[in-house]
């Protein structure tokens, strides 16, 4: 069963129209926002509402069918920031020159190294961003 376009309209208000994960908002990317299964369908995750959110193309493609990750500094296994149900500015942080994402909890260190937060062109595009005074953006 396909994601209903309501459902979908329902998932890009929420999200106020920016992905979950890199925060990154529907007018400055090029495509449109993806809608992403939280807990991926592999593993039993539904097309309901609650397991629904936006990501872009980049951090869609980066998280595919993860759930967890390796905290880089614990060498433990941490499961994924979840943007329906966990607060960005609890788990993550922008850099000074707010071009990269910096993990501040197991969770937010897990996801920016699953994800590959701070991919090349993901912090190509976000200093443009900043130059334009795009970005970071606030909560």
């Amino acid at each position: 069963m396909a994601v209903s376009e309501q459902v979908k309209a329902i998932i890009r208000a929420q999200a106020q129209n920016r992905c979950g994960y890199c925060r990154s908002l529907q007018m400055y990317v090029l495509g449109i926002l993806e809608i992403d299964h939280i807990i991926p369908k592999a593993f039993g995750g539904t097309d309901n509402e609650e397991n629904l959110w936006l990501a872009c193309s980049l951090c869609n493609n980066y998280k595919g069918i993860q759930t967890d990750a390796l905290d880089p500094v614990t060498q433990m296994r941490v499961t994924l920031f979840n943007p329906r149900t966990q607060q960005w500015s609890e788990h993550f942080a922008w850099s000074e020159e707010g071009t990269e994402i910096r993990g501040v909890t197991d969770c937010g260190r897990g996801t920016v190294t699953a994800l590959q937060l701070n991919n090349n062109i993901a912090v190509t595009v976000r200093r443009q961003w900043v130059s334009a005074g795009w970005h970071p953006p606030t909560e």
